[in-house]
């Protein structure tokens, strides 16, 4: 297998909502917030659905992967029950080979609110549900043997269980991918963060925010610097700005694409991440590497959801 992702199995729920919608309820814009399933159903009755998808930030950017001909499994702890049967059914229809054998658990499958509004930003109310209790013990040793890469994304990585399987995943990876994720995951792990940054990682993906949050910085310039530092392959959204990736002493640029129809920018990092390591797997050069991620993200934000 090229790509094994390890993440969240959450079922997306899409709904557009007006900015008065978050301000009552005390959400933040384009940010992700971890809710309870009490708080979850309250919201859930007061907003019209749109679309369930099998989400997760790792297993858009897996289903990504696959949609671009590419041999890749995932991995996320889901409940069986009837959520849990959809979100494995929805990727064995993309394709995917999903790895974790689901049994009765005492926690619902995992679920995320994500709420849109007139302005595209997509503000997310997460309840992790049994995939935030994923365990070493639902690692499987050969599995990870068995891929090219792992990819990993903060979102799952919490303090106990959820360490423990990364902490597994890693060591007996041949290559490891992370996506830092969100900025308060960032601001909420940063020690965790830096210290996988720097001595346990060989990719990372991370927006500007993120980037600037995890090590303190004021400037991009010093984002250059400490990746330059990392001897790592850095990779940072930039919005407008573009892309770059930096590799040793290598800073390559992408520009954004233009004049496009904005919709909904959920997924636009899981979708870049699909085209980059898309690229990666197949040999492209870092620039091509860009160019595949920034044409993924950008067909994905002139629709709804995080499907292409």
């Amino acid at each position: 297998m090229k790509i094994l992702g390890i993440g969240n199995a959450i079922v997306d729920v899409l709904c557009k909502v007006s900015d008065d919608f978050l301000t009552k309820n005390s959400l933040t814009k384009s940010t992700m917030k971890l809710i309870n399933e009490n708080e979850f159903n309250q919201l859930l009755k007061s907003i019209k659905v749109e679309e369930t998808i099998s989400g997760g930030s790792v297993a858009n950017s897996i289903v990504g992967l696959s949609q671009l001909d590419n041999l890749v499994g995932f991995l996320g702890k889901i409940n069986d029950d009837e959520l849990g049967l959809k979100y494995e059914e929805g990727l064995k229809k993309e394709n995917v080979k999903y790895l974790y054998k689901k049994k009765k658990e005492l926690i619902s499958t995992g679920s995320c609110l994500i709420l849109i509004t007139p302005d595209s930003e997509r503000t997310m109310c997460t309840y992790l549900g049994t995939a935030g209790k994923i365990n070493n013990h639902d690692i499987n040793e050969d599995q990870i043997k068995n891929s090219e890469l792992i990819f990993l994304e903060g979102y799952l990585w919490d303090e106990g269980d959820p360490k423990k399987a990364f902490d597994k995943a890693m060591k007996y990876s041949k290559k490891t991918a992370m996506s830092l994720s969100d900025l308060f995951c960032v601001e909420r792990h940063k020690n965790h963060f830096l210290n996988l940054v720097k001595n346990k990682l060989d990719i990372v993906f991370a927006n500007e925010q993120e980037m600037l949050s995890l090590i303190n910085a004021k400037s991009f310039e010093e984002v250059i610097t400490f990746s330059k530092e990392m001897k790592k392959e850095i990779v940072i959204t930039r919005g407008e700005m573009g892309a770059v990736s930096i590799y040793g002493d290598k800073v390559v640029e992408c520009s954004s694409q233009k004049n496009l129809d904005i919709k909904d920018l959920t997924g636009a990092g899981d979708l870049f991440a699909a085209g980059y390591l898309h690229g990666m797997i197949n040999k492209f050069s870092y620039e091509e590497r860009l160019i595949k991620g920034t044409e993924l993200s950008s067909k994905i934000i002139q629709k709804i959801g995080a499907r292409i």
